[in-house]
């Protein structure tokens, strides 16, 4: 569908309770495949391809920031006319969720973080990355050359591997299929070269939406321990943390995942007061 001057693929599925889905940089709705199912049974579930990412067009490179997906989001929202009750973000996709409601843009009961990425990257890895990323996204080269390597399953399952993460072959195969597409690539190196995650650490105490921590305790992209600095900045937020999983939890146990979700809203629901 249009919104906000892009084309935006969408899945949208079941009925109740409006629940968005955003994934985090690099993936897309692909990653909910095993999750959303099982989360229409209670509500009705959205789920977008972010900018540049799948089938979604990209915003202009300057725009591929966390503010910029941030209003991009709230434009689709506001196209589809739907005001989600709950929100979940994977990875960068719990960013753009707490962007969104520190802009009043939603204003759901609860916010679910997935291994979220909230915080900027420590030490040298601070400095390095992003400049990394801006070499990398400055020239096409680097997306083909990505893609190329995608053609090499050993190459896909290191990098799984190093999620901390365990997929099956469709999973694998989906991600090398994202891989392959140099425009994909290409946007995801955008994204990083634009992420700047240091005005959100500054706004986070703001946050007055009930922010929920679920975390892989083997997450080797986003240090399990991230969410304690989170916390220190949320003090009401809650963690919960699931062993043996890694950065692509919600791909490993969808079926834990959907019922820890569920739970986390029926917590956050009015009461019903009965006449």
């Amino acid at each position: 569908m249009q919104a906000g001057g892009l084309k935006w693929h969408i899945q949208q599925a079941g009925d109740g309770p409006a629940l968005l889905l955003l994934h985090g940089t690099g993936a897309a709705t692909h990653s909910w495949r095993d999750l959303l199912p099982r989360l229409a049974e209670k509500f009705t579930v959205i789920a977008a391809d972010l900018p540049g990412h799948g089938f979604s067009e990209a915003l202009p490179t300057t725009q591929m920031s966390l503010p910029g997906m941030a209003r991009a989001a709230g434009d689709l929202l506001r196209a589809l006319k739907v005001e989600p009750q709950l929100v979940v973000g994977h990875s960068a996709g719990a960013a753009i969720l707490v962007r969104m409601c520190l802009d009043a843009q939603i204003k759901p009961r609860a916010l679910v973080s997935l291994n979220g990425a909230m915080l900027p990257l420590r030490g040298m890895a601070g400095v390095v990355f992003p400049t990394a990323a801006r070499l990398m996204a400055a020239t096409s080269l680097v997306p083909r050359l990505f893609s190329w390597r995608a053609q090499d399953p050993n190459a896909i399952a290191r990098l799984i591997s190093s999620t901390g993460s365990k997929l099956d072959r469709l999973g694998a195969e989906l991600y090398a299929r994202l891989i392959r597409d140099p425009a994909h690539v290409a946007a995801t190196l955008n994204m990083m070269a634009q992420w700047d995650l240091v005005p959100l650490e500054r706004n986070l105490p703001m946050l007055k939406t009930s922010l929920v921590l679920i975390v892989g305790s083997n997450d080797l992209t986003v240090s399990p321990n991230e969410a304690n600095r989170v916390k220190a900045l949320v003090p009401d937020a809650k963690i919960t943390t699931l062993a043996g999983l890694g950065h692509l939890a919600h791909e490993e146990r969808p079926d834990e995942i959907a019922k820890l979700i569920t739970r986390i809203f029926e917590g956050h629901a009015p009461a019903v007061t009965l006449c």
